[in-house]
């Protein structure tokens, strides 16, 4: 009897790893199918960008053909030089009208979307998670020397006024394309969290924990294996903040006595958790603990 209870133990077991091992290799070619999606996203980007580019240097040529870019030290009257320095200056925020423009169908493919104002234009950044549309936020820019933020939606946790400084002035396309970088894996990283306190609470032992960049997730889960349920702990550390998977997946067994076996699993969890979005790792566990029911 005891070696029967063994064998079917050690068959749920092996079953259970197969299931693991399945959920872990689909879990990293939906990763794969995703990458391909965003690269050619990024793609399509750089197409835009480069034909905005080229846009750029003919408006440049045309600017000089017609006299409005000159340089300092021109002969003339003491007049002169004043004139051609306010020339310069409506031609430099003429061409960055039309650069914004030309911006307003390039950001399209990017959930970047925009509409001129009076004063400068109005931004919309659209977020979405795996294809879930989530939220949007807003951002007033002035077109002036230098370019102002007038009003914006961002929130305050988000880096806006360092991405601004660093790119605001010299690039508007950076500062948007990183702007909305941190803005995704945000709501990537909030969506993911949401999905697993709405859907997996089951799993869980108290409260998840997670602070308003959600860049640091606490939370402690239970799981069965070896024929036993076993308490495990997690620090999630999203320490790339562009990025809505964790850099750091710090896992332990609270058990107080554990087998080599478990130590295995946790290690596997913590890649697990390091490669698939937080939901989706918590689903495998779940099909894997429904076969292991039907098993038994």
């Amino acid at each position: 009897m005891e070696e029967a209870t063994a064998y079917l133990r050690d068959g749920v077991l092996a079953h259970l790893e197969k299931l693991e091992a399945h959920a872990q290799k689909l879990a990293l070619k939906q990763e794969e199918t995703q990458r391909q999606q965003e690269n050619l996203v990024r793609l399509r980007a750089r197409i835009q960008e480069l034909r905005l580019q080229r846009d750029e240097l003919q408006t440049k040529v045309n600017l000089q053909q017609v006299g409005l870019i000159r340089q300092e030290g021109a002969t003339g009257s003491n007049v002169e030089p004043v004139q051609a320095a306010e020339t310069r200056g409506q031609a430099l925020l003429k061409w960055k009208v039309e650069n914004v423009k030309a911006m307003l169908q390039a950001f399209h493919l990017t959930g970047i979307s925009g509409k001129l104002t009076k004063q400068g234009v109005c931004f919309c950044i659209s977020t979405a998670y795996e294809g879930t549309y989530l939220d949007s936020y807003y951002l007033d820019l002035l077109i002036q020397q230098p370019v102002q933020i007038r009003h914006h939606s961002v929130p305050i946790f988000i880096p806006l006024e360092q991405i601004a400084k660093k790119y605001l002035q010299t690039n508007i396309k950076c500062f948007l394309a990183m702007l909305s970088d941190h803005l995704n894996a945000y709501a990537g990283r909030k969506y993911q969290a949401d999905q697993l306190q709405d859907h997996y609470s089951a799993f869980l032992e108290g409260t998840l924990q997670r602070n308003s960049l959600h860049n640091v997730l606490f939370f402690n889960y239970d799981l069965e294996t070896e024929s036993k349920t076993f308490p495990f702990s997690a620090k999630l550390v999203y320490g790339d903040l562009t990025c809505s998977l964790p850099t750091e997946a710090a896992i332990t067994c609270k058990a107080g006595d554990v087998s080599d076996s478990l130590v295995e699993k946790t290690a596997a969890h913590s890649n697990l958790f390091r490669h698939t979005a937080l939901h989706k790792a918590f689903d495998s566990f779940k099909r894997a603990a429904e076969s292991l029911d039907q098993t038994a």
